[in-house]
């Protein structure tokens, strides 16, 4: 049976830590990546056979590709501190390290997305994936600041059952992370994006927010639905303006 490292990016994570080790505690090695925890995390980690490192954050992708070497085994699990694996994909991922395909380098999750510990089953949350479980020789994160993917060399497979993730607990707790998404993601398209004009500060967000609430049926999530459909049309807004005041200071 091959062996499993489990990787958990941190900074101020004491909420969660525990569950999320907790849940993950069936791995052969467990690498908590702080970003120099300011609160409990690491004391809570200590708690459990884990491996604690510690790296400056830069941001999400640049920590998991420094994280990826860091491994002792070749087959690899990331897991954000406010994600759980429950047993169903615990026995699901055992079963595939028993005998693995030597064609599939990487496998895709869906999540369950909570929001202030309502579930979201739409609102464009209902066919989110992420690539989690890869073999480390063969993948790595793209260089960007933000949503960055797994580039997987070699086939592609899914993993039956769903990952559980926790995201937000508040609206404050959404909107700073919205906001410092924005900052993160100007840069990131300021090589790809013409003059801003009205375009940008009208109509995508107003797009985003219709896509969101009408297309992917975020009316059917209630508050939380309209929440979330609003707030994501406030983070295409704010990416704009911030790619905005970014150009103005490089002309000064």
């Amino acid at each position: 049976m091959e062996k499993l490292t489990v990787i958990i990016p941190t900074f101020n994570e004491a909420a969660h830590i525990e569950a999320a080790i907790q849940s993950v505690l069936f791995a052969d090695e467990i690498i908590i990546v702080d970003s120099f925890s300011t609160d409990e995390t690491l004391g809570i980690a200590q708690k459990f056979p884990v491996k604690i490192l510690q790296r400056e954050y830069e941001y999400s992708a640049s920590q998991k590709n420094w994280a990826i070497p860091q491994a002792t085994h070749k087959w690899i699990f990331i897991l954000d501190a406010d994600e759980r694996v429950f047993p169903s994909l615990k026995d699901e991922i055992l079963n595939i390290l028993k005998n693995p395909d030597p064609e599939i380098v990487a496998y895709w999750v869906y999540r369950n997305n909570h929001f202030i510990n309502k579930k979201i089953k739409y609102s464009g949350w209902q066919n989110d994936k992420v690539i989690r479980l890869f073999k480390k020789e063969f993948c790595s994160y793209e260089d960007k600041r933000v949503h960055a993917e797994i580039i997987p060399q070699g086939r592609v497979s899914f993993l039956k059952n769903l990952l559980d993730h926790y995201s937000f607990t508040s609206i404050h707790q959404f909107t700073t992370k919205l906001n410092r998404y924005a900052v993160w993601q100007a840069q990131d398209y300021d090589s790809q994006t013409g003059s801003i004009t009205a375009y940008h500060f009208l109509f995508k967000p107003s797009w985003r927010f219709f896509k969101h609430y009408v297309l992917q049926q975020g009316f059917r999530d209630g508050i939380p639905g309209l929440t979330i459909s609003y707030l994501q049309a406030y983070a295409v807004f704010m990416r704009y303006v911030n790619l905005w005041i970014l150009r103005n200071s490089k002309k000064n």
